[in-house]
């Protein structure tokens, strides 16, 4: 019997992966993994270095010949890479213990602002490394020190201390110099000794003190004695001038005593005061003489007035 729901003619449908829809993924993924590619070289090939530093280039694990200064540097993806060094001022700071040429022990501490030369930063990587400081920096002040002051004597660290320290800082320099170390300034904080050696400083300084106040002391009475001697020097010339005048005054006076026996009377009425002088026995001298033609005219009047009385 025929069935009457059945087609005649009718079609079977199979189904399978459409080539057109597989070649579109892979071509999306091609294209995802392509831009990620270029995006991780465009990464790989630039390279930025900071300000205050300096860009050594490795290629393959080599230093080459070359720094690369501030800002942006394209180099070569996944051959080259860029290690950056600071070349900013760095500072230093190192504890140090010497003997001084007289053995006495003596510990510091250094200080010391530097930087290193910009065109020599990849040497200093190549030879050094990136920790150059405790390689070469430290051992150097070290060293340093020791052989500075060996050359002085405990108490010149102290009285010579610019000294001291210009010689430290110089052959830190010269040392590091050598190395492609810029040394800018070297700071000493001070000198430390041992306790001994610090009770004898302070005596001296002691007894120093004192012999400085003695010394002023000394200076001051040999300035008062010659004050006493100056002043008796003047004095004796006084004296002498003194007497010099009056041997010529005596010299003057017998001169005009021997012109004119009067001259005693006249400088005793100008130095007379006034009043009359007392004299006792007949032996007395006059204080000076009254003229005789006027006690003869007073005794003339005196005897004319007597007889007219009478």
């Amino acid at each position: 019997m025929r069935n009457p729901f059945k087609r005649s003619g009718s079609y079977e449908y199979t189904t399978g992966p459409n080539p057109s829809t597989s070649f579109n993924k892979l071509k999306i993924v091609a294209a995802v993994i392509t831009f990620v590619v270029i995006i991780v070289v465009m990464f790989e090939s630039v390279v930025v270095v900071e300000a205050g530093h300096r860009g050594v280039v490795l290629y393959v694990g080599a230093v080459e010949n070359r720094v690369l200064g501030e800002g942006i540097h394209f180099i070569i993806p996944f051959a080259e890479q860029v290690v950056p060094m600071e070349v900013r001022t760095l500072k230093y700071v190192a504890n140090a213990a010497a003997a001084s040429n007289d053995l006495q022990e003596v510990q510091t501490t250094i200080a010391l602002n530097y930087h290193i030369s910009p065109d020599k930063a990849n040497v200093i990587y190549q030879q050094l490394g990136d920790d150059y400081a405790d390689r070469i920096i430290a051992p150097t002040i070290q060293e340093s020190v020791k052989a500075s002051v060996a050359k002085f004597n405990a108490e010149e660290l102290i009285t010579k201390r610019a000294t001291a320290k210009a010689v430290i800082a110089e052959t830190i320099a010269n040392t590091l110099s050598g190395r492609n170390i810029i040394v800018e300034t070297v700071f000493i904080t001070d000198f430390s000794f041992s306790p001994e050696f610090a009770k004898q400083i302070e005596s001296k300084v002691v007894a120093y003190q004192k012999y400085l106040t003695e010394q002023n002391n000394l200076l001051a009475v040999r300035v008062i004695a010659n004050q006493t001697v100056v002043q008796a020097q003047a004095a004796a010339r006084s004296n002498v001038a003194k007497a010099n005048g009056e041997s010529q005054a005596i010299k003057i006076i017998s001169s005009q005593l021997k012109q004119s026996p009067e001259y005693l009377q006249w400088l005793a009425i100008n130095k007379w005061n006034g009043q009359m002088p007392y004299a006792f026995g007949s032996s007395a001298l006059p204080f000076f003489q009254l003229p005789r033609a006027t006690t003869q005219q007073n005794q003339s009047k005196s005897s004319s007035a007597f007889a007219s009385a009478q």
